[in-house]
């Protein structure tokens, strides 16, 4: 009786992790071809990547992650995110592992940001989990950008400060509209989770 539990549990899980990376695919390549602000696409995935990896914890969280990055990396080689084929051009590995790690660790922040805080305040931690998700993402982005491709950086800017051009022209926009989209959609995806521990 345990094992069969155990069985149906673990194929729920399996189950679950499917729909949301298919969420998560279909997403990325619907803002890939959609919506492009500044130079890079917004993602739209930071929702479901913060759901999955509040149900499903930080290990599913990183996995969520990896797959956006793998479809933003897609993207980026075949030259529908045009700021990211640029990147690709200038330097394909690094552009590679930027893609990535920036998915992968905003997705393991969010779970692991939830599985500390939600065991008090569940509330409060998916809260706390949306907003970190698109700040180390973008962070990571930013990061990535100032140290990596700074002579990019700087041609992009032409003759704009380079912090002033990165911060409010490059990712403004886009990193607003997806810390505003987690925040409103915190109480659905509380409710989800709630569900979800019911269940």
């Amino acid at each position: 009786m345990v094992n069969s539990q155990s069985r149906l549990n673990g194929t729920q899980r399996m189950v679950g992790m499917a729909i949301f990376t298919a969420i998560i695919v279909v997403l990325q390549l619907v803002a890939s071809l959609l919506s492009r602000f500044a130079n890079f696409p917004i993602s739209l995935v930071l929702v479901p990547i913060v759901v999955g990896a509040a149900v499903y914890g930080p290990r599913a969280g990183a996995w969520f992650g990896g797959v956006f990055g793998a479809v933003v990396l897609i993207a980026v080689i075949s030259g529908l995110d045009l700021g990211g084929n640029i990147l690709w051009i200038a330097n394909p590995f690094l552009t590679l592992l930027l893609c990535l790690v920036k998915g992968i660790a905003a997705g393991w922040a969010a779970g692991l940001i939830y599985s500390v805080i939600a065991k008090k305040r569940p509330y409060l931690g998916v809260f706390a989990a949306a907003i970190v998700c698109p700040i180390v993402n973008t962070g990571i982005f930013c990061l990535a950008m100032a140290l990596l491709f700074r002579e990019t950086l700087v041609e992009w800017a032409g003759g704009t400060e380079v912090f002033y051009y990165m911060i409010f022209t490059l990712v403004g926009i886009n990193f607003l509209i997806e810390f505003v989209i987690n925040l409103i959609l915190c109480p659905t995806v509380a409710r989800i989770i709630r569900l979800k521990e019911k269940a």
